[in-house]
């Protein structure tokens, strides 16, 4: 049985919740720390103006460090208030409120709406690069799990790679986070401890894992 609470269970129990992680996340800045370790992985990964999509995306602090570096970057989350954060901070990217487990729905009707983006530059499939960061996947519902890794597989380009990332004792072990992944046509083939590419063993409470289509 799951104990953690998915991200919208939390957010409709302390409404207030979204509005102190954004915050968090500025005092991290404002203290010198350095929040850019996942988006430096992402972007050395990914060829030069890359189709990148950040995959629950908060306020927007990697998918905006890789809009700067010159990616074409859409990033969704399930929490309007990050993203109207991620909007006003993070002017590079395209934000979008959607579930990542109807991944494929929110990349359609955001492709069908003219008024998303008139010049018709905004990235919404054949990704290169799908970024799940910040423990992103264990705030999804586990019987969602399946169809978040789907849609990863589906919005990739040929040639693709999905990363992500999240810590142990989470709900998700990483043996079953990478049949999960096998499951839903994704290969893993790469695993990591950290997102600075320490190597993985047995004893790491935390999982970078790199994987393409099956």
């Amino acid at each position: 049985m799951n104990m953690h609470r998915t991200w919208s269970e939390i957010v409709a129990a302390d409404p207030d919740h979204s509005r102190r992680y954004a915050q968090r996340w500025e005092s991290f800045v404002a203290q010198g720390r350095d929040i850019e370790g996942e988006a430096r992985l992402v972007d050395a990964m990914a060829p030069r103006a890359a189709r990148i999509l950040d995959a629950g995306c908060g306020q927007g602090r990697l998918g905006g460090y890789l809009a700067t570096r010159g990616h074409r970057v859409l990033g969704v989350d399930i929490d309007p208030y990050l993203i109207s954060v991620a909007r006003d901070i993070q002017p590079g990217g395209t934000w979008k409120v959607g579930d990542l487990a109807r991944l494929g729905e929110v990349l359609a009707d955001f492709d069908a709406d003219p008024a998303a983006d008139e010049a018709g530059e905004h990235p919404t499939g054949d990704f290169d690069v799908i970024a799940a960061a910040g423990n992103v996947l264990t705030f999804i519902d586990p019987a969602d799990r399946g169809a978040v890794l789907e849609g990863f597989r589906d919005a990739l380009a040929g040639g693709g790679r999905a990363v992500m990332g999240f810590g142990a004792g989470r709900g998700w072990t990483f043996d079953e986070f990478e049949a999960d992944a096998f499951e839903a046509g994704l290969h893993v083939t790469h695993r990591f401890s950290t997102w600075n590419l320490h190597a993985f063993d047995e004893r790491a409470n935390f999982l970078v894992a790199i994987a393409e289509r099956a």
